[in-house]
């Protein structure tokens, strides 16, 4: 019978220097292993099934001797009961690693979903525009809740408040989680319904799109004011201002004239042919060239297939036209103490002009509603107008053109008007 050890006490435990394994008593097999180095931990030294195993229990103070003994205690008592204490720590950790390659975050599972996609993206800034309408509404939601356990109440959490103030920005928004929630399904990552998903499920909670009349505001110039706008805009360099004025004298939008290419330009029509998948509404749209817009495109080199290039020959972001608008109202808040700002005091944005143009068709102008939406590229509401309807009214937008071009250059100046009460005193 082998000689059983003398047992310890915590301080004579905490003594204990010599090198290899030290038995400590109290339960049979127990020591406090010592190497080379100094470091220090317990180890059971047990029979299992036949075969010596030296079972590790921790370090040591971290692991204190009451510990080391009790779990030691409990290690025996498995084996007593037929379990091998080893084969067992090695399952645990096994299912740990399992359930940790199977467990990803919500903005984990976004991040690789755009890796993946957006090699097969046209456009090289739908990454980030994914990436930004994710950041600012969704993951403050569900970033760091595993994508398993997303349910319906998150996404509502989600759209909610957006969704009839913002609503072309939440349909994104809803269409990009349920693509990242399909991913992970198939990823093995979640399981289930997608409780994103809207036909047969949020179109029952959540109003449809096209019955909601608020729209996103976009702050909007007088038309009064475009005249003094642009005669401010011609005065800057740069291509962000030559595409800004471009867009304005076409009524386009920023991405239209982005993407602009040469090869898209008839110019013994003097038009603009724009190909179904750059716009919006996924439907070809040919653009009305005026004498303005055509004398921007003869300014400009031909250094790229695109019409206005950056300076790597690649397309303008998404916020160059807006720095051109923001540089300009900070330059004249400067001067007038009054900026570029719509009623409400707000700067003005790029697509904004378009809501300035169409105002003043409606206003200033006896050019037919039809032919100002059409200009504006915009879907005919009325379904059966829209059946019937054949042509693109080409001539009688390029007169509507012709006619927004000649006010843009103009500026009105307001009356000089001295109140009477300061007239008499003089």
């Amino acid at each position: 019978m082998p000689k059983k050890a003398k047992d310890l006490s915590a301080l004579e435990v905490g003594r204990i220097r010599d090198v290899g394994l030290n038995f400590v008593g109290g339960v049979a097999g127990l020591g406090l292993q010592v190497s080379a180095s100094g470091a220090r931990s317990w180890i059971l030294r047990v029979s299992v099934g036949g075969k010596r195993r030296e079972i590790g229990l921790g370090g040591f103070p971290d692991v204190t001797l009451a510990g080391a003994k009790d779990a030691a205690r409990v290690t025996k008592l498995k084996i007593t009961e037929g379990i091998d204490p080893v084969n067992e720590a090695r399952a645990k950790r096994s299912a740990l690693q399992a359930e940790r390659a199977s467990s990803k975050t919500f903005s984990e599972a976004a991040a690789a979903y755009i890796t993946v996609k957006e090699h097969e993206w046209k456009n090289r800034k739908h990454a980030q525009q994914w990436r930004n309408t994710l950041r600012d509404y969704a993951e403050p939601v569900i970033g760091n809740i595993l994508v398993r356990n997303i349910e319906q109440s998150h996404v509502m959490q989600i759209l909610e408040p957006i969704w009839l103030t913002k609503t072309e920005t939440a349909k994104r928004v809803r269409g990009r989680v349920e693509k990242i929630l399909d991913w992970s399904k198939v990823r093995g990552f979640r399981s289930g319904e997608n409780p994103a998903r809207w036909l047969g499920h949020l179109d029952m909670l959540l109003q449809a799109p096209s019955k909601i009349q608020i729209v996103e505001h976009h702050p909007a110039l007088h038309f009064d004011e475009v005249g003094s706008f642009m005669q401010t805009l011609r005065q800057r360099e740069g291509m962000g201002a030559k595409a800004l004025e471009y867009a304005i004298l076409t009524a386009a939008r920023s991405g239209e004239v982005r993407g602009l290419k040469w090869a898209e330009l008839n110019s013994t029509e003097e038009s603009a042919t724009l190909p179904a998948d750059r716009m919006k509404g996924k439907r070809e749209h040919k653009v009305a060239l005026s004498k303005g817009a055509l004398a921007i495109l003869n300014s400009l080199p031909r250094t790229s297939d695109l019409v206005f290039p950056n300076r790597d020959g690649e397309m303008l972001s998404d916020m160059a036209l807006t720095e051109v608008i923001r540089a300009m109202d900070e330059k004249k808040a400067q001067e007038t103490g009054k900026g570029w700002r719509d009623l409400k005091g707000e700067v003005v944005t790029a697509h904004g002009f378009r809501s300035t143009f169409r105002d003043w068709c409606s206003e200033r102008t006896n050019h037919p509603s039809e032919v100002a939406e059409m200009a504006l590229a915009h879907s005919v509401r009325n379904k059966v107008e829209a059946a019937y309807r054949r042509g693109d009214l080409f001539e009688k937008r390029r007169n509507l053109m012709r006619d927004w071009d000649k006010y843009c250059s103009r500026v009105f100046v307001a009356p000089n008007v001295i109140p009477i009460g300061i007239a008499a005193s003089k």
